[in-house]
Formats: structure tokens, C-alpha cells, sequence
């Protein structure tokens, strides 16, 4: 039979995902030979045999690849000349040239994995680094690419002769598994002092931290992407010391229990939920309370939900075993820190947070917090995108003719890569204006950069001009993207459905910097991927103290009581409220002088705002907690038995602008306080805002003749908020595009800059421009029959051959 020679070249996410063991065993049973490797690109296959077995080897490329691996695409070159193998092998990486793979995201431990660990007659029995080809780290221990042991931070450890037999074996599961150890060559524990002196080594160290734990002691524990702080979660004054140490006043702890049963005894676990638990990602979950849970009451007061997690690596697995009861497992740091990853800087930044150190000597080479999914109503929704998640690459609905560095906003910050048709986001990395974050930051930029071979020839930033992430791309001397922060989270969301059409994004958030100058965050936007058009937003109100209304919602309750019934009833209302309550009225009543003449369209602080109102709290100690707490409240009353206000959220039409006006019903609010129960106000306050906000969105979307929406920004990560715009929407024949992947929060701002970015240069639109239009629709939408508005100018037509609204929409 004749025999061909072909080349094959496989990109994606094939590195570190048991790629090459895959083509090695399936080429051997189909009688090939030839050889396989990884380079900078991906993997390159060069294969002979008949043309029937080869054609079969493509094929289960594409559609039977490893659990982990992503394939991009696979090209086929015939080369003529003969390649004369006999057999077929994995051959050495070959380096050189820019890297163009991406990097497989940590993976938890598999169950044969798991079973060596648990059976006493296996040489790994209680080995915390056991790992194979289909789980342990990657991304935490990757240096640089190709994916080979040398570029990792396993490479001071050689295999001894057992392991280096299965790393060379075919059959082996373990075949060149890149992190493979045993007890014998690989990490070690050691269970350390707070000053870092050495206790215990090896088994010794778990079984002392063990012991610690159900002491009712404080552990710092080394995991896959850095420090945990770990205490026993049913102990209430295990719990409250640690919140006392951390700073962390009541910000919920995540909880990690052994497995799906014991889960099951803390919250409510539907099938969403009980698949992300479970799933290789293994975020943190948010998932109701079960009434009676066994935990401290202060791991997450005062809120129906618990986070909850299974173990991840084999470590964790051991550690909770031993306790046998849950355990809090919060990132190591003091609040508002990013997670301490490196041995040295732990003891400094933890030695007075824990009682223990147990640690291990495998460096982490990049630091890599939980991720955190929120289970509601069937769907999962990612709030925070890290550990399992990042850096998986996307799809960009418009290829990036230019590589592009998207540098993201100033909380929740992550950064992205975008090069060619795919964008790459980092991990979570925190709020920016703590330096240690920054830091971080920074090494987030050079790792995603090298690790992806992007030399940046543009770099997406906010509108915000003191973001320091803004400042930070002006410093980099190269052609700069502006992007409008809620224009971003429109993108993000467009970008996640591939969707390139002309949508209307609903983007309600906390704040984000206008065009104008005023603080926005209740926005209808007209918009595609390169620019947009302003079609309405709520109510301007005074942002009173600037930040300080962040920290303390009482500003906010007083500053709509204000504009909605006047400084008299409001000092006669709310007056008491705060101290000086009555001081900010008087400054308020001065005007522009009194109070800076800063404002906001913000829903995420008029949320805020009524949970002041109703009595949630005055202040917060933690991002959106107030309006957490005020969707707690409304979640205690059945949607069915929630009370609806529809002509307290009047529509107005304001210097061309649909202005959605809720001071009628925070008035209302107000005035119904003594004789309405708290929880029917503030399921009223989400049903009558949501239903509101829908109805203007219909119209709008009536009016410009569109058929797609888009809810992001922060609030709709509410998911009873959420729930109730989505349901009429969708009511009235309307598709919604949800967040499912990418954070609705600035977590997915980066993404969505590199979207917009790559548009504006792939269509010719000036980078420079922010991408608002100056164009606005000249009639008031109106339902039925309506007449189009005119659109703004807006991208080109996407190029031919490809879809203009994707197939991802829910």
C-alpha cells in the first residue's frame, strides 16, 4: 500500500493537556510512523503511513481529543519526500520563535489520581503532589513555553528511576506527564513556625497542621496558586479570630468541604451547582444556606448564601479528610491584598495572621486565586474568573490585526492579550490602588505577554483618566485605544455571544467615567463593538463625598431623598439617620459649591441608597454589600408576592435622552417604611426598577429597530434584579445576552477593551476615538409600529463568510 507523508499542525490549547501521549498511542494503533513534539506554535505531528490511517488521525484530533486539551485547528501540509520512519515517537520540544500556545489552566485532581492517595498499599499513599497527564498545575508552575518540565517550576526536581519509567511508558497515564513526583523525588511538606522555623517535616507536617486545625488554630496552607488562611468552620471562635486578624469585618469566608455529600449538608445544591462543584474547574459556588447549617455563624453573616468548594488538589484533600469537618479557606492576605504566593513573603505578610505555616517547596511561579460562580436559578453565573478558568483563551467576534494589551479598570482588575482571533485574560488581580496589587498588576502584563508571545503594537485602556491603569498605558509609548467603561462591559458581553451586530446593552453598575465628565452607571447604550451611541440612563443625582458614598450609603439614601421630595421632608425623614445627616442636607441645598457638582446615573448606588433606606445598613466594609444585603431582603418574598409600583419609575425625555426617574419611588419608599413589612419594600424596590428598566428597553429596542440586549455591568449580578428585566424582556420577543464566563463585573472589563479595540482596528474606525456618537435618535421610542430611529455610525458589516450575531445568545 502506498505510504504518505504529512505534517500536521495543531494549535489550541494542546501543551500540558497529555497532547503528545494522545497522538503517540492512536498513531501506534494506527499503524504510523513518524514523530510528534510541542514548539512555540502548539504541537507539530510529522506522520507517514497509508492515507486512511492518517485521514483517522486528523479526525480524532478535532473529535475525540484529551479531556483537557482545546483544539483550535488543524492543518495538513503533504510533503513529498519520503520521511523513512519505522516507528513513531514523542521527539524533544523545539524551542525558538514567539511563543503561540496557550498555557492549560490548573486542573483538579483526577479520581485515579485521588485513589493512589487514598490506597495504603500505593508507593504515592498520602502524597500531597501526586498528579498525572489529565489533572494538577499548570498555569501556577509555568515559566515559559513550550510546555516541558525545564520551563516549569519543576524542574529542580529530576524524577527518580519509577517515575522517569512511567514518564517514558506509552501505556501509562503518567506518560510524559510534566509535574509527575512521588515521594521518593518530588515536593516535600514542611510545617512551620510564624517566624519560619521548621517543626515537622514530610507526613509529620500535615498531621501537625491537622491537629492544629481541630485545636482551633489558624493555618496558612500553600496551595496550587498560593497561601490560604484555613481554620475549622464550625468553630465560632476559630472564625471570629480569624476575621479579627485578617481585617475582614464581615465579608463571607468560603467554606471547603470533602465532597458532594457533605456539601449537601450546608446549602442547596441543584444540578448547576452540583456540576461546577465537581467539574475539573472546582470554583468556589454560591449556593443557598440549608437552614441549620453546621457553621459558625460569622462565616458569612447576615447572608442566605455560602460558598462553597470540593478540594482541588491532593493536599487539600488530605487536609480535609483529616480535620473531617468543614473548613474555611480564605485567600491569604490581609483584606484587600493580593494572595501572598512566594515562601519569603508569606511568613512577613502571615506570620501574624496564622499559627502555623504548612508549606511545601515547589515554587509557584504565578499567583492565582479561586475562581467564584454563582448558582441561581439553573444557570451558573462567574463572578470572579481565576484559578481553572484563566488563562483559557476566547473567541474574538473581530480578529485583532495587531496584537493588543487591554489593561482593565481599577477594581476586580484583570488584564488581557488579544492576538488575532483569540483574547487571553489573566486572573483575578484586585483593586489597584493598594501596591502590593499593583505589583501584581505589573507581573500579570510581562507573564501574559511573554507566555503568549505578544509584543503589544496597541494598548485598550479606560475613558477614566486617574485609573492608574490608565495612566499606566499612557506610559507606554504606544498608539492607545480609549474605551468607555460601560462601552467595555457592553463588549465583554457581545464578545463572550460573538455577537458583532448592533445591540442595546444595559450597563448598571457602581461608577464608571462618562465622556461627559459625570460618573456613569445606568446606561442604555445603542452599541456594537466599535462604538456607541447614549440612548438613555437614570436619573443624574449628586455623588455626595465623592468615594466616600462608596464606603458609606447613607450619603446616597440622603442625596435621593433630596432630589425626590425636597430638603425639608427629607431632614424630617431621614434626618436621624446618620450624625450628620443633617449637614449634608444643608450641603446639598447649596448646590454646586456644597457638594462638588459631581453626579452619577448610577443603579448600582441607587441601590445603595434604599438599602439604606430600609434599614440594611449605613455603611459597608465591603464592595456591594449594602445591595446585597437589600437583595437578601427581597429574596424572602416570592416574586408572585412582591408589590409592583409601575408609574413610580417615570420615562422623561431630557436634551434628546430617555431619562429613567425612580425618585418617586424612593419617595415611597420612605414614606412606607412604618407601615409596610421591610422585605415586601425591597422586593417591591427589584420588581418595579427591573420592570421599569425592561420597559424602556423594549422601547428602545422598538425604536432603533433592534432585536438583541445585553445586561452587564455589576448590578445584574443580582440574580433576583437579573431575573426579573431577563423574564420581560424575553416576554416580549426580545433575545438577552447574559455574563456566563466573563465576569459581569470590571473582572471583565479587559476582555471587553481588547474586543473593542480589535474592532476599531480591524474596520479602520480612529483609535483615538472613545467611541461615543454624537449622533442621537431625534423622536421618543415607542412601542408598536414605531417608525426606526436613526443608528449611529457603527462598524462595518462584519467581513464575509462569517456570522453577524454568533450562535452563543441564550
Amino acid at each position: 500500500m502506498a505510504r504518505t507523508h504529512t505534517r500536521l499542525r495543531v494549535t489550541g490549547t494542546v501543551q500540558g493537556v497529555g497532547f503528545r501521549p494522545f497522538v503517540y498511542r492512536h498513531a501506534v494503533a494506527l499503524g504510523l510512523a513518524g514523530s510528534v513534539w510541542n514548539d512555540s506554535e502548539g504541537v507539530l505531528i510529522d506522520v507517514e503511513g497509508d492515507e486512511d490511517g492518517i485521514d483517522e488521525l486528523g479526525r480524532l484530533l478535532v473529535d475525540e481529543p484529551p479531556p483537557l486539551a482545546r483544539v483550535s485547528n488543524v492543518v495538513a501540509e503533504r510533503i513529498e519526500r519520503a520521511l523513512g520512519a519505522r516507528t513513531f515517537e514523542i521527539v524533544e520540544s523545539h524551542d525558538g520563535g514567539r511563543p503561540d500556545v496557550p498555557v492549560s489552566v490548573d486542573t483538579a485532581t483526577c479520581a485515579e489520581c485521588l485513589a493512589e492517595i487514598e490506597d495504603p498499599g500505593d508507593r504515592r499513599y498520602r502524597y500531597p503532589f501526586t498528579n498525572c497527564t489529565n489533572c494538577g498545575p499548570r498555569y501556577t508552575i509555568v515559566r515559559s513555553v513550550p510546555y516541558d518540565r525545564p520551563a516549569t517550576t519543576m524542574a529542580g526536581f529530576p524524577m527518580c528511576e519509577r517515575c522517569r519509567a512511567e514518564y517514558d511508558d506509552s501505556r501509562d497515564r503518567r506518560f510524559h506527564a510534566q509535574p509527575n513526583a512521588c515521594p521518593t523525588c518530588g515536593p516535600q511538606l514542611a510545617w512551620r513556625a510564624p517566624d519560619g522555623a521548621v517543626l515537622a517535616e514530610r507526613d509529620a507536617a500535615l498531621r501537625a497542621a491537622v491537629d492544629a486545625l481541630k485545636s482551633g488554630h489558624i493555618v496558612a496552607m500553600k496551595g496550587i496558586g498560593g497561601y490560604h488562611l484555613v481554620v475549622d468552620a464550625t468553630d465560632a471562635s476559630a472564625v471570629r479570630e480569624l476575621r479579627r486578624r485578617k481585617a475582614r469585618d464581615d465579608k463571607p469566608f468560603a467554606v471547603m468541604v470533602r465532597d458532594l455529600h457533605a456539601a449537601r449538608q450546608l446549602g442547596v445544591i441543584d444540578e448547576a451547582a452540583q456540576r461546577a462543584l465537581c467539574s475539573s474547574r472546582r470554583p468556589i459556588v454560591l449556593v443557598p444556606v440549608r437552614a441549620g447549617a453546621p457553621v459558625a455563624p460569622d462565616v458569612a453573616p447576615g447572608l442566605p448564601e455560602l460558598g462553597l468548594f470540593l478540594p482541588y488538589s491532593p493536599l487539600h484533600h488530605l487536609l480535609v479528610a483529616g480535620v473531617e469537618r468543614p473548613i474555611v479557606c480564605t485567600s491569604g492576605n490581609l483584606s484587600d491584598e493580593p494572595i501572598a504566593h512566594a515562601d519569603d513573603d508569606a511568613v512577613t505578610r502571615l506570620g501574624a495572621l496564622a499559627d502555623g505555616f504548612l508549606t511545601h517547596d515547589r515554587p509557584i511561579h504565578i499567583r492565582c486565586d479561586d475562581s467564584v460562580v454563582r448558582a441561581a436559578g439553573g444557570r451558573l453565573q462567574l463572578l470572579r474568573r481565576s484559578r481553572g478558568y484563566a488563562p483559557e483563551p476566547m473567541r474574538l467576534p473581530a480578529a485583532a490585526p495587531a496584537p493588543v494589551l487591554a489593561v482593565g479598570a481599577e477594581l476586580k482588575s484583570t488584564v488581557a492579550v488579544a492576538k488575532r482571533d483569540e483574547v487571553v485574560a489573566s486572573h483575578h488581580i484586585g483593586d489597584l490602588e493598594h501596591l502590593p496589587t499593583w505589583r501584581s498588576f505589573e507581573q500579570a502584563v510581562g507573564h501574559l505577554c511573554a507566555l503568549y508571545g505578544v509584543v503589544p503594537e496597541v494598548v485598550a485602556h479606560d475613558l477614566h483618566p486617574e485609573y492608574l491603569s490608565t495612566k499606566y498605558a499612557s506610559e507606554l509609548d504606544l498608539p492607545d485605544v480609549a474605551v468607555q467603561h460601560h462601552h467595555a462591559h457592553v463588549a465583554a458581553c457581545m464578545a463572550e455571544h460573538d455577537v458583532t451586530s448592533v445591540v442595546l446593552g444595559l450597563a448598571f453598575d457602581g461608577l464608571g467615567y462618562g465622556p461627559d465628565g459625570t460618573m456613569w452607571g445606568g446606561e442604555f447604550l445603542v452599541a456594537d463593538l466599535c462604538t456607541f451611541t447614549r440612548a438613555g440612563h437614570l436619573r443624574p443625582v449628586v455623588l455626595p463625598g465623592g468615594a466616600a458614598a462608596i464606603r458609606e450609603p447613607w450619603r446616597m439614601a440622603v442625596a435621593w431623598a433630596q432630589l425626590a421630595m425636597g430638603s425639608a421632608l427629607t431632614r424630617d425623614r431621614l434626618g436621624g439617620m446618620e450624625p450628620r445627616a443633617g449637614q449634608l442636607i444643608d450641603l446639598l441645598d447649596a448646590g454646586p459649591v456644597g457638594t462638588s457638582a459631581r453626579t452619577t446615573t448610577s443603579v448600582g448606588r441607587l441601590f445603595d441608597a434604599v438599602a439604606a433606606i430600609l434599614g440594611c445598613r449605613n455603611r459597608v466594609s465591603y464592595e456591594a454589600q449594602a445591595a446585597i444585603e437589600l437583595e437578601a431582603l427581597a429574596r424572602t418574598v416570592a416574586r408572585a408576592d412582591a408589590p409592583i409600583y409601575p408609574d413610580l419609575v417615570p420615562v422623561a425625555r431630557v436634551d434628546r435622552m430617555m431619562v429613567l426617574d425612580p425618585a418617586p419611588l424612593v419617595a415611597a419608599l420612605i414614606d412606607s417604611r412604618d407601615h409596610v413589612e421591610i422585605p415586601l419594600l425591597a422586593a417591591a424596590f427589584h420588581e418595579t426598577l427591573g420592570r421599569a428598566a425592561a420597559e424602556l428597553a423594549i422601547d428602545l429596542a422598538s425604536g432603533y429597530a433592534l432585536d438583541t440586549v445585553a445586561l452587564t455591568g455589576g448590578v445584574f449580578q443580582n440574580a433576583r434584579f437579573s431575573a426579573i428585566v431577563e423574564d420581560a424582556l424575553r416576554a416580549a420577543g426580545l433575545r438577552v445576552l447574559v455574563h456566563e464566563l466573563v465576569p459581569a463585573n470590571d473582572g471583565g472589563i479587559s476582555i471587553g477593551q481588547a474586543a473593542v479595540a480589535a474592532a476599531r482596528s480591524a474596520t479602520g474606525v480612529d483609535p483615538k476615538d472613545s467611541g461615543v456618537s454624537s449622533r442621537r435618535a431625534n423622536q421618543s421610542p415607542k412601542r408598536g409600529g414605531a417608525a426606526p430611529l436613526p443608528i449611529p455610525q457603527l462598524c462595518p458589516p462584519r467581513r464575509p463568510g462569517s456570522s453577524s450575531s454568533g450562535g452563543r445568545g441564550r
